[in-house]
């Protein structure tokens, strides 16, 4: 295999061809961002952060295609990916993890202690997560922590403290990422359980639909109540409008628990998470 294409199986490998997750993942973390800076965050900070989400949510994408290695094949939509096919080897895997996780510690170095102590936690987090779906019908939930755990450490980076109000922010990530997540599960349902995966969507069974919009309306709550500690406008207020008639969408798609329109309504979560920090981002501008 000449260089070109196993620079292309690596790129599959850590998901860098698809950057669905990357962007899910940066729209609350420069949320938390710019809450913590009352507007326009340090640049220097605001940089590492940006390459350092790129960077994680590949070092997470790598880990679950190693802890995976052998069920993927047995999954419709994960049976192509490098680590199944055979087009990586295990020991490929783990370097490239290790490389990416060295370079993201890295960056966090370049940051006060507080960040550092709390990006050890996420990177253990990171490795742990792949394995609960092994042993917890929760692992959703334990991917909300992970996915959420840039929150506190924007506003340890740029005010060397985790106020309450991060941690509102936090539990509004939370409970959304276990809501697209339970909905990128129903794609995997009938496969998971042959091949003994665990999830939510399994967990929640005929009660999917509510629980996911209880989880929606739970996240919704949390945004509204960090805005107000952080004393957001009527521009922010119509984020969180645009929210609502995404989570309408979401549920619309996910009725007839079809995988197309699930794995789109999981998708339709990119531009919900993007209207929210743009009206934020509109919000610290005007006032």
């Amino acid at each position: 295999m000449n260089l070109s294409n196993k620079l292309d199986v690596y790129m599959r490998l850590s998901r860098l061809d698809r950057p669905i997750g990357t962007l899910l993942l940066l729209w609350p973390c420069l949320m938390a961002l710019m809450f913590a800076a009352g507007g326009m965050p340090d640049v220097k900070v605001l940089m590492i952060f940006m390459v350092g989400v790129v960077v994680m949510r590949a070092c997470g994408c790598v880990i679950n295609d190693y802890a995976d290695r052998n069920l993927d094949a047995h999954v419709e939509r994960t049976q192509s990916r490098p680590l199944a096919s055979g087009e990586a080897s295990s020991k490929e895997a783990l370097l490239l993890f290790a490389v990416m996780g060295l370079f993201a510690f890295f960056l966090v170095l370049q940051l006060n202690l507080l960040v550092v102590k709390l990006s050890v936690i996420g990177i253990i987090l990171t490795i742990i997560y792949p394995f609960t779906k092994r042993y917890t019908n929760m692992p959703q939930m334990f991917l909300g922590t992970v996915w959420s755990w840039s929150i506190p450490m924007a506003y340890a980076a740029q005010t060397g403290t985790v106020p309450v109000e991060a941690w509102w922010l936090f539990a509004a990530n939370w409970c959304w990422t276990v809501a697209y997540d339970t909905m990128y599960a129903m794609v995997d349902r009938d496969d998971d359980l042959k091949v003994g995966i665990k999830s939510t969507a399994i967990l929640f069974g005929r009660f999917d639909r509510q629980i996911i919009a209880a989880f929606q309306f739970a996240a919704l709550v949390c945004f509204i109540v960090a805005g107000i500690i952080a004393e957001r406008g009527a521009i922010y207020g119509l984020g969180i409008v645009a929210f609502i008639g995404f989570v309408f969408y979401q549920q619309k798609l996910i009725y007839s628990r079809d995988r197309a329109p699930c794995f789109k309504a999981f998708l339709n979560n990119n531009w919900a998470g993007l209207s929210l920090f743009i009206a934020l981002g509109l919000d610290y501008l005007v006032f």
